[in-house]
């Protein structure tokens, strides 16, 4: 007892300093929809595991529920927009992808009212984000770690002024550019293929699909550039007052967190410092609410399908909706539609709508057959997590690119969503469902996400703490960063080289020349002399 009584609070203190040496305080910047929903689960671990964390959001975020309780702190700062606004600006985002009926006329107009928003967007953002007195605040709070989604505009930027290390996460038709432009991620485009909106490029390519990457390639590089100039570049350099671009930032990332994995990716080279996660907001199934369980069971042998187009599509057309109604009718399995438009004329008994659907649970019900998606990242890992075959009807942005590395894989049949009729989604379901080549593929895809030495969030949690105990990991970041487009390239050496070869190849020339010309006077003097 003697012994115990001294010890006691000796052991205690030790317990205390290890478990206070092992938190460390996060600032998170989220970005907004799926992206949001991907990064708290990253944030609910960490703060599992003891750290302080506090999510720096806007007062113009459309997504992020800053007046909720939460176990972590919302810090808000205050842009010139309204919430509204913001949540418009996403939407008109939205119908220009999906306005298929529209002019060419039309369209650009469209889209260069949905820029110029954008536009002010970013700037109202950017100017509220480095705020004097918050990044005052900021810095004498004095974070170990920034972890942001370049969906918040000038999050990069923010973390450089702040001189804190960060972690960047992403997973998006712009991490293409993002990781190739910025990141330097090697993308050969001989078997790395491009991302388009109309995606069908494999990394198995003949000579015309290699040449369409390669223009693509340069298209893509082309409009990146000048969308960072325009966009981006003028205001970092106003902002910072010296010549500032966004892969000068966004380059200068500890770690980037990629939200995919090799059962999802094409093989590829990668750096050290790109960390693969996807489906790292993937759990096993919990039970259903009791109704939707109810509806489920009564499905019978031939189960359910689950229906979604995510987060961002609230409305459909009413001739798309009965399309689409009309063939779920048609099939013998229940269908769960998460949709909260107007109820279609065509729906039937066997189809039930939702305005919100616990996805990941319903995706792991042994009775679910199918999943129709729009091909969002997060409900596509959720698929490959349970094994879930899918009839894909991308929309935008990444979606095209997203099935078709499923289709490619035989997990997915991919339907043209504003072209498709009630017959093309009928049959589409029926092949899935039926065709056991389509689960079995799913099933081996999900083997492969299983398979792993750490699970996903662990590992993005894993690396987030190594940049807090070693205070970065630029020991990660390849020296190509420092490079111009030139030197990475080579041009310089081949240049020199070529350089070299050509006066060689000159004085030898010369020499023989001159050689031959001795030669031959010698010839001529000898033969006159004769």
């Amino acid at each position: 007892m003697m012994i115990l009584r001294y010890f006691l609070p000796f052991i205690v203190l030790l317990l205390s300093r290890c478990e206070s040496s092992l938190s460390g305080k996060v600032l998170v910047l989220p970005g907004e929809y799926s992206h949001w929903q991907n990064m708290r689960a990253i944030v609910e671990e960490l703060v599992d595991r003891n750290h302080n964390v506090t999510v720096l959001v806007h007062t113009a975020s459309p997504t992020v529920k800053r007046s909720q309780q939460e176990r972590f702190e919302y810090m808000v700062f205050k842009v010139n927009m309204e919430q509204e606004d913001a949540q418009h600006l996403w939407q008109s985002f939205i119908a220009a992808w999906m306005s298929y009926d529209s002019t060419m006329f039309q369209k650009v107009s469209l889209y260069w009212n949905v820029l110029s928003g954008f536009m002010i967007y970013v700037k109202e953002v950017c100017y509220g984000i480095l705020n004097e007195q918050l990044i005052t605040l900021l810095k004498e709070s004095h974070y170990d770690v920034i972890f942001y989604d370049p969906m918040m505009p000038c999050s990069d930027l923010l973390a450089e002024t702040l001189g804190v290390p960060h972690v960047v996460s992403l997973r998006l038709t712009l991490a293409y550019y993002y990781e190739r432009m910025c990141g330097q991620m090697p993308a050969p485009p001989s078997y790395v293929p491009a991302v388009a909106s109309q995606a069908h490029l494999t990394d198995h390519m003949d000579f015309t699909e290699r040449l369409e990457n390669m223009l693509l390639y340069i298209a893509h590089t082309a409009i990146f550039r000048l969308q960072s100039m325009f966009m981006f570049d003028r205001h970092y350099t106003k902002i910072m007052g010296r010549p500032t671009t966004l892969c000068d930032t966004v380059g200068k990332a500890d770690i980037w967190l990629i939200r995919s994995y090799w059962d999802f990716e094409y093989p590829r080279p990668f750096l050290p410092n790109f960390k693969f996660v996807g489906g790292l907001h993937c759990k096993p199934a919990k039970p259903l609410p009791k109704a939707m369980e109810e509806f489920v069971q009564s499905s019978g042998v031939d189960g359910i399908v689950v229906f979604s187009l995510g987060s961002m599509v609230k409305n459909l057309t009413k001739e798309r909706a009965n399309t689409i109604a009309s063939a779920l009718g048609q099939i013998p399995q229940k269908v769960l539609w998460r949709y909260s438009g107007e109820k279609p004329d065509t729906l039937t008994p066997n189809t039930r709508m939702y305005d919100w659907i616990p996805q990941n649970d319903l995706l792991g019900h042994p009775k679910t057959k199918a999943f129709i998606t729009h091909g969002g990242t997060n409900g596509l890992y959720e698929a490959i997590y349970h094994g879930v075959p899918m009839v894909g009807l991308p929309l935008f942005v990444d979606q095209p690119d997203n099935m078709n590395h499923m289709r490619t894989k035989g997990a997915a049949v991919i339907l043209d969503f504003n072209k498709m009729e009630t017959k093309d989604l009928k049959e589409a379901l029926t092949n899935v469902i039926y065709n056991q080549s389509y689960k079995e593929n799913i099933m081996k895809l999900s083997r492969i996400h299983h398979d792993q030495p750490m699970k996903p969030l662990d590992q993005a949690v894993f690396w987030i703490e190594f940049v807090m105990r070693n205070k970065g990991a630029k020991h990660l970041r390849v020296e190509a960063h420092n490079l111009t487009w030139c030197q990475y390239h080579c041009l310089d050496v081949a240049a020199f080289l070529l350089s070299i070869t050509a006066l060689v190849m000159f004085i030898f020339v010369k020499t023989c020349s001159w050689i031959f010309l001795k030669c031959l006077r010698k010839t001529t003097t000898k033969n006159k002399k004769e």
